[in-house]
């Protein structure tokens, strides 16, 4: 139907400001050769004006300065028609590009609509493939599983016979600790006594005498009287 009525060939919205800054930069170099012509045509009247004016200094008699003087009003008349058509141009151009900045900034805008639009789009599509409740669910089964290596810890650690710091008194400690000084001074006083190959003084007494060792003399004395 649309076709038939010639609205087949509908233009977007990109084309429609293409189009329209297209016919404004046109405009806009047409309208300044006219200016540009303008003040051309303004430049030569001042000059013919500026002889007009040389002239009449030099001639002294009104009558003579009559011709001349009608002559420089109609270039003056003439310069006032350029001069007020120029700043009518003037005033075009400067509204045509006013309208030319406000459809610039209206295409940067749907630019950047569109790039939103289209960001927009992709994120939807990248966060549509996250389940949050497959998330929630992965995230509760790792506390768990954390939880279950730390119950699986202290149930290694109560197995193995290790007793809690906390559990040890002052008393304790203190008993520990003074066994422990005194273990090193008998092992100090042991190693010294092998060194110097001096008897410790609990050894200090009667010598045993081993029955595999050979009989001192005095004592094979006393054997033979006795026979």
């Amino acid at each position: 139907m649309n076709r038939i009525f010639g609205y087949g060939n509908k233009k977007t919205h990109e084309q429609l400001l293409q189009d329209s800054n297209k016919a404004m930069d046109d405009a806009q170099q047409s309208m300044q050769q006219r200016i540009s012509q303008m003040d051309t045509q303004i430049s030569q009247l001042n000059v013919q004006l500026q002889t007009i004016q040389r002239k009449i200094s030099s001639v002294k008699s009104p009558s003579g300065q009559k011709p001349l003087r009608q002559r420089a009003l109609k270039l003056l008349n003439k310069r006032k028609q350029l001069e007020s058509m120029r700043d009518s141009l003037d005033s075009q151009s400067w509204s045509m590009n006013q309208a030319q900045m406000t459809s610039d900034n209206l295409r940067n805008t749907m630019v950047t609509v569109n790039a939103l639009k289209q960001t927009n789009k992709a994120l939807k599509a990248q966060y549509g493939k996250i389940n949050i409740d497959k998330l929630q669910d992965m995230q509760d089964e790792m506390l768990d599983l954390v939880e279950q290596g730390e119950e699986l810890q202290q149930v290694l650690a109560m197995g193995s016979g290790a007793q809690d710091l906390e559990d040890i008194s002052d008393s304790e400690l203190d008993a520990e600790l003074e066994a422990l000084g005194e273990e090193q001074f008998d092992m100090d006083y042991n190693l010294e006594a092998e060194t110097t190959g001096e008897i410790p003084s609990y050894l200090n007494g009667t010598v045993p005498q081993f029955i595999d060792e050979e009989p001192m003399p005095e004592a094979e004395g006393k054997l033979e009287t006795a026979t």
